[in-house]
């Protein structure tokens, strides 16, 4: 958004945005982007109805009215626990993963400018993932695994920075500095499982794919905190993400302090990808989806945060959906779908000629 004189009425907006409102106080109304709105109306509408989609399909199909009305507190008592206790809490946790991880992706991705760097890529989702799973089959004392999840993913992230010194958050010297310290995390992990019972391995399973069924409700209620915060954040930075796709003289020609703003943005970015791996474990493929869907719809002018956050809450709807419907009665974890669907789509960045915006 930008600041326009109140003063002169008769100047009209540029191409693409709306004026709203004029503050007589300092002379100035907000522009809105309008294709923005447009995305992000359509994000909206699209999650709405794979929310309901969600909520009626499964081992019992409701009819979309059904399960408005068991939202509402009315219907038959088993289609109100289905639909309330059942499939509402887990249609919460996938929309709050998935905005999580797709938020954490830009924000990650406009850090090091490039469309590569998601958290699952540069390791920090292994490091949450291993420290996590150590929570549960490695220690004599229980810790919260999303407390654990946090440690390892400020540990696996202050790894790659260390290890790509001289190049900071930028090159490819990052991005395979974090492969590898997500390949030593991931062997950890695996070290972990294979050094304990056979029960106890399997309670932690779905901490390594990824998997909606391990969800802790308290989790649950602090990724919603840290979402909420982080998007807000978020909104409050845009400006300076979109300054630090330019190099950091040119941002701090800009009035933006880079160095600082970097600090920000990849300690955000560690935070909410850690909190999401502690409800769902390691859906690393929904930080490059989510950011690649809201830049496709997007203009170029702006980073697409909003329309990030949608859209990576919609994949992880239908990914999860699609776990839980397509080879019924058998259940794929969410962490296995979003990895067939992203690996293609991953080559096909690959493959694509780079764009000048991050």
């Amino acid at each position: 958004m930008k600041m326009a004189s109140y003063e002169d009425k008769s100047v009209k907006p540029p191409n693409g945005y709306w004026r709203w409102g004029e503050c007589r106080a300092n002379g100035a109304s907000v522009l809105i982007e309008r294709r923005a709105v447009w995305v992000n109306s359509a994000l909206m509408v699209a999650l709405v109805f794979a929310a309901i989609a969600y909520l009626s399909l499964g081992s019992l199909t409701l009819m979309p009215r059904e399960v408005i009305m068991a939202l509402a507190g009315q219907g038959d008592m088993m289609t109100g626990f289905m639909v309330q206790e059942l499939r509402l809490p887990r249609l919460v946790a996938a929309c709050l993963t998935g905005g999580a991880f797709a938020l954490a992706g830009i924000l990650m991705q406009t850090l090091a400018r490039n469309r590569l760097a998601t958290p699952g890529i540069i390791g920090i989702d292994n490091g949450a993932t291993a420290f996590a799973v150590a929570s549960v089959v490695g220690m004599s004392v229980s810790i919260a695994p999303s407390t654990m999840a946090l440690t390892g993913a400020v540990t696996a992230a202050v790894l790659t920075f260390g290890l790509a010194a001289g190049s900071g958050t930028q090159g490819y010297r990052f991005i395979v500095a974090g492969i590898g310290v997500g390949a030593v995390f991931g062997a950890i992990t695996q070290l972990l499982l294979a050094r304990v019972a056979i029960d106890t391995a399997n309670a932690a399973y779905p901490w390594t794919v990824g998997s909606l069924n391990a969800r802790s409700g308290g989790s649950v209620h602090l990724l919603g905190v840290g979402l909420a915060v982080g998007f807000v954040t978020a909104l409050a930075l845009a400006r300076s993400l979109t300054i630090l796709r330019f190099s950091e003289a040119t941002a701090n020609g800009l009035g933006v302090n880079a160095k600082v703003r970097r600090i920000q943005i990849l300690l955000l970015s560690v935070v909410l990808t850690a909190l999401a791996v502690a409800v769902a474990g390691p859906v690393g493929m929904v930080g490059l989806i989510g950011p690649e869907i809201a830049r496709a719809l997007s203009t170029p002018r702006h980073v697409p945060v909003v329309a990030a956050t949608l859209a990576g809450a919609l994949v992880m709807v239908l990914a999860d959906l699609m776990g839980r419907t397509l080879l019924a009665p058998i259940e794929l974890p969410v962490g296995i779908v979003t990895a067939i669907i992203g690996g293609p789509w991953l080559l096909w960045i690959l493959m694509r000629p780079q764009r000048s915006h991050a």
